[in-house]
């Protein structure tokens, strides 16, 4: 039997169909790629680095910068536990380790190891300071707020048997608690009230809470012999009293100034002498 030329036409027509359906479409340009991922502005990477640093790249690269900070900032010669050694290496006296370079050595002072040995020896020292025994140290002169002057009496004495002049001083301090009046004499070229004078000196009276006072006195030599010199504080009247002889300026011979020789014998090895 022979095929019918219209079913052969229809089969090789619907062939022809499911063929076309199956081939791709072409167009004007070329299909859309797909888009790269971006490497390089990923969150935790290093820039530049077209991926993610290590942590040991970022370890790496920390040292290095802190090295040259170091070496920019911070002087050797200064610091105490920087040592040399005889074979051209370095040493760190506090944590005992070595190191080929100076800039070795700075990216060691930066790492935690040698910052927690500097705190430890910190805090030793510390506590070693909080047990010696700590050294006095003067505060300077105490001060005390001056209430004004006290009042005094002098009075002009003379001793009946060997004449000597003396002088009598009354010193009221009334508002004086605990502290007594002290005494000194000073020379006139120690001031700087008044113009000095050799013929006079100063007695200094002074008693807190009051002001110093001095009084102007001959400059003679104190008689404290036979307990003619006399200080007394009455505690309850207040009153602080001070009484001094002056001793006589007697005259006394110099001594005999040395003569001038006429004539002088001058001798000579050969013998015989000559008078200038």
């Amino acid at each position: 039997l022979k095929p019918c030329r219209r079913a052969v036409g229809a089969d090789c027509a619907e062939g022809a169909a499911r063929s076309e359906l199956h081939r791709p479409r072409r167009f004007g340009r070329a299909p859309r790629a797909a888009a790269a991922m971006d490497f390089q502005n990923r969150v935790g990477h290093k820039f530049g680095t077209m991926g993610p640093a290590t942590d040991q790249e970022v370890a790496m690269d920390r040292r290095e910068r802190l090295r040259k900070l170091a070496l920019e900032t911070i002087d050797l010669s200064k610091d105490p536990y920087f040592l040399r050694n005889h074979l051209g290496s370095y040493e760190c006296k506090l944590c005992l380790t070595l190191h080929t370079n100076e800039g070795s050595y700075l990216a060691h002072t930066q790492g935690k190891k040698h910052q927690i040995n500097l705190a430890r020896r910190a805090a030793k020292e510390k506590q070693d300071q909080t047990i010696q025994p700590q050294p006095k140290t003067a505060s300077g002169p105490k001060k005390t707020v001056k209430i004004g002057r006290p009042g005094y009496r002098v009075t002009k004495e003379r001793d009946p048997d060997s004449q000597q002049k003396a002088l009598l001083f009354e010193v009221e301090y009334p508002e004086a608690d605990k502290a007594k009046p002290r005494h000194r004499f000073m020379s006139a070229y120690e001031q700087k009230i008044e113009p000095p004078e050799s013929k006079f000196q100063y007695l200094l009276l002074a008693c807190e809470p009051y002001e110093t006072i001095a009084f102007k006195v001959p400059n003679m030599e104190v008689d404290k012999e036979d307990n003619k010199f006399y200080a007394n504080w009455d505690g309850q009247r207040k009153v602080f009293t001070m009484q001094i002889f002056f001793k006589e300026r007697g005259l006394e011979e110099l001594p005999a100034l040395p003569q001038r020789a006429g004539s002088t014998q001058l001798a000579f090895h050969g013998g015989g002498s000559f008078t200038r």
